[in-house]
């Protein structure tokens, strides 16, 4: 292990794990995940924003680790249906809803929604809790990725909505422009590097401990 300070993401999930180290590659820190520390936790998340959600979940990982912790929660908010599924959209078709059926109910629901209504926006929100974060705080940073939603599934890349988000300039969805693009532009790219600048706080405390 190095003598950087160590932050542990709240996901089991090695891929995302993964993405958000590279994300963060320039940051002084260790980015653990639940898997590296061998922790098994379960959180509901009962939130009814993205920020309590994403909470819930980096407050039970900081106090089980005993360090401080990362989380996400994220969301497709579409204009014409007053920001649905938002904060639900993992469970927009029922509590064990698939990404094949999220999909199929969002095209069902917007079936006569013209192209100039089909206007949308990915959010994410990252936050940063812990005994070492500056001043105790708990930071709270939000990311956004607006593009609209296309009549069918289009690509093969990406998970969720991705092969229903079309990102303007472009004319594809993201499922279309692959995982390179996504890691460089999505909302949780902008959520987790808006977090950056208090990971490297972190860092300089630790050095000024030292």
């Amino acid at each position: 292990m190095t003598g950087l300070p160590t932050v542990v993401l709240a996901t089991g999930n090695r891929h995302k794990a993964d993405e958000i180290r590279i994300l963060l590659a320039d940051v002084p820190v260790t980015i653990l995940s639940l898997v590296d520390l061998d922790l098994a936790l379960e959180v509901e998340e009962s939130g009814e924003t993205y920020a309590a959600n994403a909470l819930l979940k980096a407050r039970t990982v900081a106090a089980a680790a005993g360090r401080p912790a990362m989380a996400d929660d994220s969301g497709l908010e579409v204009a014409a249906l007053d920001g649905a599924p938002g904060v639900r959209s993992s469970r927009f078709a029922g509590p064990d809803a698939t990404d094949r059926e999220n999909n199929a109910l969002l095209l069902r629901t917007m079936t006569d929604i013209p192209d100039p209504h089909r206007t949308a926006r990915f959010v994410c929100t990252a936050v940063l809790v812990g005994p070492r974060t500056p001043e105790g705080q708990e930071i709270v940073c939000t990311g956004e990725w607006s593009g609209a939603i296309a009549h069918d599934l289009r690509g093969e890349s990406g998970f969720g909505y991705d092969p229903l988000f079309i990102i303007p300039g472009e004319g594809r969805t993201v499922a279309e422009l692959g995982p390179e693009y996504k890691r460089r532009h999505s909302h949780r790219a902008r959520a987790f590097l808006a977090l950056a600048p208090y990971l490297e706080a972190l860092s300089r405390r630790r050095e000024e401990l030292h």
